[in-house]
């Protein structure tokens, strides 16, 4: 699942305080591989999942949340939706070998984090720098954190492990999330 060697490019940015404690679970994961599972995901399912895709790719998380932000006076609030989870993996032969925040992407083309928005132009952006910067990507799943923290948390229902593709797919069926990539194709005839 992750490779002995893991690199994280930019453990100082403020997206990856969103990711560590995922890296974290990930962890446990693999130091307890036949008895842990975490929310639904195990280790077997993670693994089968990895070893499906291409020997050399990237996998994409994109998620955003509506804060709220007070006008100067203090008076006004305005929503905006704020990217809250930004990352990206790269996969070399089935295990995670590096893991970076948008922030890492060396894009003049893209638009600041802050400036980024859940829409297809930015997506189609970011997907664009990552396969230039590191590898095609097989999945990218842009969402919401209520539908992220509904596909993260969600267990069986004796705690254990579920099939958490299916349930992502099911999200995407739904409209609360956006699931793009090379491997999309695939899986949808």
């Amino acid at each position: 699942m992750l490779a002995e060697e893991l690199s994280v490019l930019d453990a100082d940015a403020p997206l990856w305080n969103a990711a560590r404690s995922l890296l974290d679970s990930a962890f446990r994961l693999e130091q307890n591989a036949e008895t842990y599972s975490w929310h639904g995901w195990d280790k077997q399912q993670i693994d089968r999942f990895l070893q499906g895709l291409p020997a050399h790719c990237t996998l994409l998380v994109g998620v955003w949340d509506t804060i709220a932000d007070e006008e100067a006076s203090g008076t006004v609030t305005t929503d905006r939706e704020a990217l809250v989870l930004g990352f990206v993996g790269e996969i070399v032969r089935g295990e995670v070998c590096s893991l970076r925040t948008f922030e890492a992407l060396n894009d003049a083309s893209l638009p600041s984090v802050q400036a980024l928005e859940p829409g297809f132009e930015h997506a189609r952006e970011l997907m664009r720098s990552v396969k230039t910067q590191i590898a095609s990507v097989a999945w990218a799943l842009f969402t919401d954190k209520a539908t992220w923290d509904e596909w993260l948390f969600t267990a069986g229902n004796d705690g254990g492990s579920i099939d958490k593709g299916e349930l992502l797919a099911e999200l995407a069926r739904q409209g609360r999330c956006v699931l793009m990539g090379t491997q999309t194709i695939q899986h949808h005839p």
